[in-house]
């Protein structure tokens, strides 16, 4: 169970790291759209794993590269913002599960479109449903004992 304190601390950290690189490095390696998605304070807030999304996807190993190299001035620009004790070090990874999220979003809205062009309906129509319940015909009324 996570501590008030250090969901505070995460907030802060997570907070802080993005005015720094919102505020953009000084290194080449580092551009496209950056985007911390997470991060995660160890118990013992010995370390911190800050995850982040790199956009344009053929920009993300070097910018990853660009940010690990600049985990001290991060941290130490975080520092000034963050109160506390000890700030702990910094981890970056890449976050790949946007893309993810992504390409199956697009493979669904590529199946609703083919499912449209062949002329299927991919999704049910709610008066289809409603004259499910109600069928149009009657059924015999038998009267008992006849």
């Amino acid at each position: 169970m996570t501590s008030r304190k250090d969901a505070q601390l995460t907030s802060a950290i997570e907070n802080a790291v993005r005015e720094v690189l919102a505020r953009g490095l000084n290194d080449p390696r580092v551009r496209g759209l950056i985007t911390v998605t997470g991060v995660k304070v160890l118990p013992d807030h010995t370390k911190a794993i800050i995850s982040v999304s790199v956009y344009p996807e053929d920009r993300q190993q070097l910018t990853l590269h660009g940010i690990q190299s600049a985990a001290t001035y991060i941290r130490r620009e975080v520092g000034d913002r963050v109160q506390t004790r000890q700030l702990p070090e910094f981890e970056f990874r890449l976050d790949t599960r946007l893309k993810a999220q992504a390409s199956v979003l697009t493979a669904l809205e590529q199946v609703r479109a083919d499912l449209e062009a062949r002329g299927v309906a991919a999704t049910p129509d709610p008066g289809d449903e409603a004259d499910m319940d109600h069928p149009t015909h009657e059924p015999e009324h038998k009267e008992p004992g006849a």
